[in-house]
């Protein structure tokens, strides 16, 4: 079992308090504090407890949270902001998706299954680019080999430095060659061109050059077989069965010396990993620092009663109490216990209520926050204030047109007051109510971006005015609606 201080070596958290951590997720979303609050304890709270006897770390388990309110405001963004920064392993599921075992569909237990496949990319990525540097140089010999293959009678560098000596019957040194004066020049020659090769690779001039090498082929995916066992454990036994179908074998391609690059990079770097260390340090990141989103929980909430697709709802509540309250998974990189993973589940319970839940599985979510729908201030926020903001967005992609965009700010005003309108009016949808207002408003710039080049266009409150009304948006919402209505029948 790992250590308590080897976690802490592992997850450098030490410095971020929960002032900070509101301060870093204040520069991407707008309002909601009591929620980045509520996330900002939970995340010191995994510091504070690798800080404690191990014996006593082990009880202290993370406070869940239910995080309620409508769509579009901010609830997910919060959890995948605190994982980016934390570097924690980080999955975002719909509770609706599930169905309680025995009914077809994906079990409970595949959310953790999911979030160590992704926890192992992660780390290996990671082991990977400390080796980028050494893989990207044996890549390059091997293909200045393929470039300029040595000719039978050329010798290796080694062999050209190297003579034999011998001593006649009068006592002098007679020097014999391992190679004849042709031979040395004709080594002189390949190294000096290998060398020329090898300028010209790295500024990238023989890019779209074709080599042929041999690959290994990839095969498809696993046929997976949906069992009490999960996936991956029918997965492994197949293999175990037929070991030699799934033997990777190579296969001769010809390809431009850019893509070999990458190949030969990327099995080089395959080469000089650990893959046991990394499934290691994979599965204490998923078990200490592993955060699961749970959205749509509004969607299982309530008794059984009905027939048909909510037969199952309150099956998947009780199927996942024990994984949040802590149990062992068992997937194809080890067991997996899930008592320290932080589950953060969001619903707009507009239908529902969250009291509607089990019991049981209100308990496992001590902390319970209520976000707000967004204020036409808040809207005007969004637009302007957040590093990747929507406004900096369309100013990006409409600038590699040679447009440049400036926005009023009483178009701004416009925008959100539209926006806020248009969320009172049809369904509240929170801040994705601005992106279908901008394409309706940049529709005609966007269209005919290239004709306008090096130009300024600034855009006005009038100039909202006439591109976008509530009716258009009402209509857009009518369509999307329509939509959702013909993927669900």
């Amino acid at each position: 079992m790992t250590s308590i201080q080897e976690q802490s070596n592992i997850f450098d958290t030490d410095k971020l308090t929960p002032s900070e951590i509101v301060e870093y997720l204040n520069r991407f979303i707008v309002g909601q504090d009591k929620a980045k609050r509520a996330v900002a304890v939970a995340l010191r709270n995994r510091w504070r407890r690798r800080q404690l006897n191990p014996e006593i770390a082990e009880e202290i388990m993370p406070k869940n949270i239910l995080v309620i309110g409508p769509t579009g405001v901010g609830k997910t963004e919060i959890a995948r902001r605190i994982a980016r920064l934390t570097r924690s392993p980080f999955i975002k599921v719909e509770a609706s998706k599930f169905t309680e075992v025995g009914y077809v569909g994906r079990d409970v237990e595949s959310m953790i299954r999911d979030l160590t496949e992704l926890s192992v990319n992660i780390v290996k990525t990671e082991h990977k680019k400390l080796v980028h540097d050494k893989a990207v140089k044996m890549a390059e010999e091997k293909i200045l080999d393929l470039l300029i293959p040595k000719s039978d009678s050329s010798v290796s560098s080694e062999t050209f430095s190297a003579t034999d000596s011998d001593t006649d019957s009068a006592g002098n040194d007679q020097i014999i060659t391992s190679t004849t004066a042709d031979e040395i020049a004709s080594q002189q020659s390949y190294l000096r061109t290998r060398e020329k090769f090898r300028r010209l690779l790295k500024e990238g001039k023989l890019n779209n050059r074709h080599v042929e090498m041999d690959v290994q082929e990839k095969h498809g995916g696993l046929i997976e077989v949906f069992s009490s066992s999960g996936v991956e454990e029918i997965g492994m036994q197949i293999r175990d069965m037929m070991p030699g179908f799934f033997n990777q074998q190579k296969k001769r391609r010809k390809m431009t010396v850019e893509q070999a690059m990458k190949v030969i990079t990327d099995e080089e770097q395959t080469k000089m990993i650990d893959m046991d260390k990394i499934v290691h340090d994979a599965i204490v990141r998923v078990e200490q620092n592993g955060i699961v989103f749970l959205d749509e929980i509004d969607k299982i909430a309530g008794r059984e009663g009905g027939s048909g697709p909510d037969v199952s709802r309150e099956g998947v509540q009780r199927d996942l109490l024990p994984i949040i309250e802590g149990s062992t998974i068992a997937t194809k990189y080890g067991l997996i216990k899930s008592n320290h993973i932080l589950f953060i589940a969001a619903g707009a319970f507009s239908v529902t209520k969250p009291s509607e839940l089990i019991p049981e599985l209100q308990g496992r979510f001590p902390v319970k926050v209520d976000v707000h729908s967004l204020s036409k201030d808040q809207m005007k926020q969004i637009l302007v204030e957040p590093e990747n903001s929507l406004i900096k967005q369309y100013q990006y992609l409409l600038g590699t047109e040679g447009l440049k965009l400036e926005f009023k700010p009483r178009a701004l005003d416009a925008i959100a007051e539209l926006a806020e309108q248009a969320n009172e009016l049809c369904e509240d949808i929170g801040a994705r109510r601005l992106h279908t207002i901008m394409e309706i408003l940049l529709e005609d710039l966007s269209f005919r971006a290239t004709e306008m080049k090096r130009k300024t266009i600034r855009i006005t409150d009038e100039y909202v005015k006439q591109r976008v009304s509530l009716k258009e948006i009402e209509t857009a919402e009518n369509v999307r609606k329509k939509a959702k209505v013909g993927f669900v029948e």
